[in-house]
């Protein structure tokens, strides 16, 4: 898609949110989460204003580009000149956690086959691998009610979350929040890892061998150290130059 940069007409700050933005986009269609059009990821623009970017509804997540987010009310209003629509259905759970949640930078969902696996799944995630625990020690769960859009949902959706990080959305997909795009990215993956892992332990047919509870309790620390206490911002520049020997258009 060639969409007119927006670099000149943007603040810094704002620039550099659609860039990372763009790069989760694309970072989601490389690892195989996307569900074609469908799904959304969200970021709060820095200010009181609360204003957020979100995807221009209808392009693929790998033609997503910095210059072609769209940007948004609460209410998912268009507040730029954009020849894209936006999906204000699409922005519901999004701007139900936004509203609460002053630390969501970012809102991730997916509808991965895993994730929905999981979901699926009466137990939901299980103690059962490393990559489990990081989840375990903040996760929330919300019962399916349909597609996702009626606005009477958005209370019951922010008490279910509470103040956690990994949200399982019943029989529907995952989700994850972060201060920043990097985190929710991280938590995003680690949450899809968690589900992949146990779908293939479960398809052996063995027992499984859960971890221990008092493990998971002191996983938060665990976390700090393996980042060096920066979280998601470890490991951004490192998917940053995968995703460069990609493909580049999507600083555009």
């Amino acid at each position: 898609m060639n969409t007119p940069s927006l670099q000149a007409h943007v603040s810094p700050e704002e620039w550099q949110l659609r860039l990372d933005l763009a790069a989760a986009y694309r970072l989601v269609a490389l690892y195989g989460w996307s569900d074609l059009v469908f799904t959304h990821i969200s970021a709060r623009i820095p200010g009181p204003e609360h204003h957020f970017l979100i995807n221009p509804y209808g392009l693929m997540f790998d033609e997503i580009t910095a210059s072609s987010l769209v940007k948004v009310d609460q209410d998912c209003n268009k507040l730029s000149d954009s020849p894209f629509p936006v999906n204000p259905a699409g922005f519901t759970i999004h701007s139900a956690i936004h509203a609460v949640r002053e630390d969501a930078g970012c809102v991730l969902h997916t509808h991965t086959r895993a994730g929905v696996g999981v979901s699926a799944q009466q137990a939901g995630v299980l103690p059962i691998s490393q990559q489990s625990t990081f989840v375990l020690a903040s996760l929330a769960y919300h019962g399916y009610e349909g597609v996702a859009f009626r606005e009477d949902e958005k209370p019951r959706l922010q008490a279910d979350l509470g103040d956690k990080n990994f949200l399982m959305l019943r029989n529907h997909g995952l989700l994850t929040v972060g201060r920043s795009i990097a985190d929710a990215f991280l938590n995003m993956y680690i949450f899809e890892s968690t589900c992949q892992i146990q779908l293939a332990a479960q398809s052996g047919g063995a027992a499984l061998t859960e971890v221990n509870p008092q493990i998971v309790q002191g996983v938060a620390h665990a976390m700090k150290v393996q980042t060096g206490g920066m979280g998601g911002a470890f490991v951004w520049p490192a998917l940053i130059r995968k995703l460069d020997r990609v493909d580049t258009g999507w600083r555009a």
